[in-house]
């Protein structure tokens, strides 16, 4: 029997330190429980998206761009072509043979191997970042680096859709080209959009970009060597899984693939063949050239020079070449047929021709006496003709006022129509307003045509009210295209393509699918008639001792009704000989031009910037450009004129 005192005692504190110590476990498991269900229930589906995303790489799948076509489909303005890049992979290379294989690519592409060299140094630390060794290169560079692909380990091909231009500069201006959206674009533009997208600049790549960019692949990688996705593609763009001799996947493994939607293709109103004459007809003169189809607007040439090529934009290594276009001036990036506008001189006359018989201030019968001279009362200096050294035009009507540009009659013409007047009817036919050509918005010069609410908005803001009055010397001025007037060649393309059609202002287009908008104009039929046989009479030969203005445009066996203007740029200096004037303050030379009845009906603008004389510099390019559309007509119009001809 154990006496009390041999009993083991137990120390007092014991059940208190198990106690807390319970205490303290089950409130680690119970945090822990609760950081484990707050991270798998209430947080799982975030974390195993951020697994995913470490996990998966996601690679863009480029969408080749719609295919732009000229005016039937077997002619080809810009398409897209695959792209071979060679590329290296310096993980994929051993260290030593790494000198040997920069050297074979520098003979086999022609490039340095040691720049190959630093560039593969400089990624030492990242060896599975694929390295472009050389963009877009040729089938005779690609056959040469497969032909030795033994020797050189870690080099791979990788394609992608490259932009091509086929026409070079011709037309280049009208297309656009194609760029790397930034960072301002995508937040404009929305989550559609990311850093590497490329999107149309300008032109009809611009204007028509929603269509032409088509839908974007897309490629899930799974990534396995240091998170380096690996993307290879064959020949055709499709990616390649690489795998070793045992047959199991290397770099990457394809989680899925969506197949890229190519754009749309376009089809434009431009005869190339034309386009390319014009550009050629303007050789280094800064100027530009429309040709429209006067029934219905649309556009069969539209060249500006200077010009530019717009695969210097997409093609790699020209980064010089894009700078040298961009800080260029005058700008080459800038079409002058649209984007500028000019004083038109005497091509103005058509329109205050047409709005002095419709107002009635002028009729068939209408003569003003021209002496060379025109006084307004209370006006000291005189207004000239541009025959003041010959004693004038003597009394002409309108059809010899407008066969002979004579000054003095549309100055009369003017003070009796009164500048609101010639701002109705000069933008009634569309002179000084946005014609509404397919381009991007904002592209398009709007020009001037002055009027008296223009001057009271322009000079608001002046102290005296006599600077926001409009005075009769400057409706003088306006009257025959010079002072605040000012147009873009397309508008006076335009202007004439009414005369041609018989009223009716057409809004010029690119996109064949756009079709043809015209509005009728309040233009009796005797005014058109009176105005085209001055148009006519301005290019025939006549029995007066001095033929028309407009003779050097001349077409045998052909209508062909025409225009000079010849618009002052700075205030009239004197010079023995006109070419000892300097080029910048030379006069702008201006021809507009219809031909009413071959098919189909044209309506032309020719303008040389600093070019002296609109019967020398620009009329006889307007003889070459109507000779040779009519002599070398586009298959779609050769076949439109077979039908309406008959059998």
């Amino acid at each position: 029997m154990l006496v009390e005192r041999d009993k083991p005692k137990r120390y007092e504190g014991s059940p208190q330190r198990l106690r807390a110590l319970m205490i303290g476990l089950l409130a680690l498991y119970s945090i822990l429980a609760f950081r484990l269900w707050d991270l798998q229930i209430i947080h799982g589906d975030k974390y195993a998206e951020a697994s995913n995303e470490n996990r998966l790489h996601f690679e863009r799948l480029e969408a080749p761009r719609g295919i732009i076509y000229g005016r039937t489909e077997d002619v080809v303005l810009a398409d897209t072509q695959p792209a071979c890049d060679i590329m290296f992979v310096p993980a994929d290379c051993r260290e030593s043979d790494r000198e040997r294989v920069a050297h074979r690519l520098a003979r086999l592409l022609a490039i340095n191997a040691d720049d190959l060299l630093a560039k593969i140094e400089q990624y030492r630390k990242k060896p599975f970042t694929q390295l472009p060794v050389k963009q877009n290169v040729s089938k005779t560079e690609l056959a040469r680096v497969e032909e030795y692909s033994f020797e050189l380990p870690g080099v791979y091909t990788s394609v992608r859709p490259l932009r091509r231009y086929h026409y070079g500069e011709v037309a280049g201006q009208v297309l656009g080209y194609i760029g790397e959206i930034n960072q301002e674009e995508i937040e404009a533009r929305g989550q559609a959009f990311k850093m590497g997208d490329l999107i149309g600049r300008m032109g009809v790549e611009q204007m028509y970009d929603p269509i032409l960019r088509g839908r974007d692949g897309q490629l899930c990688v799974v990534i396995y060597n240091q998170s380096e996705p690996q993307l290879r593609t064959d020949e055709l763009g499709r990616p390649v899984v690489q795998t070793d001799s045992l047959g199991r996947r290397l770099h990457q493994e394809l989680e899925f693939s969506r197949d890229p939607v190519p754009g749309k293709s376009l089809t434009l109103t431009l005869d190339i063949g034309l386009q390319a004459k014009c550009e050629e007809l303007l050789g280094t003169e800064r100027g530009a050239i429309v040709v429209l189809a006067a029934d219905t607007g649309e556009v069969l040439a539209i060249a500006s020079t200077p010009r530019y090529d717009p695969g210097v934009f997409v093609r790699t290594g020209y980064g010089h070449e894009r700078k040298a276009l961009l800080e260029a001036r005058p700008s080459p990036m800038r079409n002058r047929a649209f984007q500028e506008h000019f004083a038109p001189g005497s091509i103005f006359k058509v329109a205050m021709a047409i709005g002095g018989l419709e107002e009635g201030v002028i009729s068939e019968h209408s003569s003003f006496g021209c002496d060379g001279y025109f006084y307004l009362p209370g006006v000291g200096r005189p207004w000239k003709c541009w025959r003041y050294k010959y004693g004038g035009h003597g009394h002409p009507d309108i059809v010899d006022a407008l066969a002979y540009s004579c000054d003095e009659y549309f100055y009369n013409v003017g003070i009796k129509l009164g500048i609101d007047n010639i701002n109705k009817w000069a933008e009634m036919l569309g002179l000084g307003i946005v014609t509404g050509l397919d381009v991007p918005p904002g592209s398009e010069e709007k020009g001037l045509v002055p009027s008296t609410e223009w001057k009271k908005a322009e000079f608001a803001g002046a102290v005296d009210p006599w600077e926001r009055k409009w005075y009769p010397g400057e409706t003088v001025n306006v009257s025959i295209g010079q002072g605040q007037v000012t147009v873009t060649p397309l508008q006076a393309a335009v202007m004439m393509a009414a005369v041609v059609n018989g009223g009716n202002r057409v809004r010029p287009y690119l996109n064949k699918t756009v079709g043809p908008d015209l509005t009728p104009l309040p233009i009796s039929d005797q005014t058109l008639e009176l105005v085209t046989r001055g148009l006519r009479k301005c290019v025939e030969k006549t029995e007066r001792p001095s033929a028309g203005t407009g003779v050097e445009a001349r077409i045998p066996d052909m209508v062909v009704l025409g225009k000079t203007g010849t618009a002052q740029v700075v205030r009239f200096k004197h010079y023995d000989n006109e070419m000892d004037i300097p080029y910048d303050e030379r006069d702008h030379a201006w021809f507009v031009a219809g031909v009413p009845e071959e098919e189909p009906p044209i309506a032309v603008c020719v303008l040389i910037e600093h070019g002296l004389h609109g019967s020398s510099a620009a009329a006889p390019i307007t003889k070459e450009v109507i000779e040779y559309f009519y002599s070398h007509l586009p298959a779609d119009l050769r076949l439109a004129k077979g039908a309406e001809d008959g059998p």
